[in-house]
């Protein structure tokens, strides 16, 4: 059995956005679960070599008659949704880009399931959409106030998922993570974003001899060391999480909402140290002012899900995080 349901009757997977970084682990993730998977992405930020099992369709969300085709021609039981632009300082540059590709082609998506009569949904949601948190740590009753466009339209979604809930039937769990790193055990995928925003791989890139140093933005926040703490989460832990949220939905769960995060924080410091130690490289820091609406702690409460998902983490250590990134970049770098 896998949950309720019977070894013969494995999930059938829609996963869009599934040649991008979590979107690929997810895929993998679900093969060594014996899922039947279908990869549906345009490939403008994900990367065909990434993927690793399943049915790969190229095509684009605003495509009404391709998702026409998709679910006509295959049986899907659940779909997954990766495919959100996601960088934040581009959402505040072209807003109508993100109000187009996550609002408005997420709505063609949900067009075309309910079209079909497909009710489970799985929505890779953010920390975003709680922008300057009032409380700390963030449960999923922290007041939302996004800060920036990428966070607006996320909870525009999720809002209009409660809607499609209440007017269709359709059920879905919106997971809010919180900085998602690491790569998988096995170095055949991980991160690979072009520009590359992400503390980790960019203090990686350092080590590598690929960039000449980190910058620190702040070093007098109110936090032990000076720095910002983030909550990082390892990307094969927020793998399966998604997994046991879709076989929650697929035994018959109302919708939810839940926080992803490793519900500890790490200052910009410890992680610069710790790919020192890791790396066994020297990696320069030159420090900078702050960026505006940077807050100096966000860490999740991800009780809930562990409570109600029965979600165990398996990479909550900081090395850990770090290694199997830099395992992978090493290959990917070269």
């Amino acid at each position: 059995m896998i949950g309720d349901r019977c070894l013969s009757d494995l999930p059938k997977v829609l996963v869009v956005g599934g040649a991008g970084y979590i979107g690929s682990h997810m895929v993998k993730y679900l093969d060594k679960m014996g899922a039947v998977i279908t990869v549906l992405d345009n490939l403008s930020t994900g990367h065909r070599d990434l993927i690793t099992a399943g049915e790969f369709i190229e095509g684009d969300l605003g495509d009404e008659a391709l998702l026409n085709s998709v679910f006509e021609r295959r049986d899907i039981d659940v779909v997954m949704h990766f495919a959100a632009s996601s960088l934040v300082a581009e959402s505040v540059a072209d807003p109508l880009k993100y109000y187009t590709n996550n609002i408005s082609r997420t709505a063609s998506l949900l067009s075309a399931m309910q079209r079909h009569d497909i009710k489970h949904f799985i929505f890779s949601s953010t920390a975003a959409v709680y922008g300057e948190p009032d409380e700390l740590p963030i449960t999923e009753n922290t007041s939302t106030n996004p800060s920036n466009p990428y966070g607006a339209t996320k909870l525009a979604v999720e809002r209009m998922l409660r809607d499609c809930d209440t007017g269709f039937g359709l059920k879905s769990i919106c997971l809010r993570y919180f900085n998602a790193c690491g790569a998988d055990d096995s170095a055949t995928i991980g991160e690979r974003h072009q520009p590359e925003t992400h503390l980790i791989p960019l203090v990686l890139q350092v080590a590598a001899g690929l960039r000449e140093h980190i910058s620190v933005f702040g070093h007098d926040y109110e936090t032990e060391d000076g720095t910002c703490i983030r909550d990082y989460i390892h990307v094969n832990d927020l793998a399966q999480a998604h997994y046991q949220a879709m076989m929650k939905l697929l035994n018959g769960a109302e919708s939810i909402t839940y926080n992803l995060g490793n519900s500890a924080g790490f200052s910009v410091r410890q992680v610069v140290e710790q790919a020192r130690m890791v790396t066994a490289k020297e990696i320069k820091v030159v420090e900078a002012a702050r960026r505006r609406g940077d807050p100096a702690v966000l860490v999740a409460d991800s009780a809930k899900a562990r409570r109600e998902l029965g979600w165990q983490p398996q990479y909550e250590s900081l090395s850990t995080m770090i290694a199997s990134a830099w395992a992978w970049h090493q290959r990917d770098f070269s």
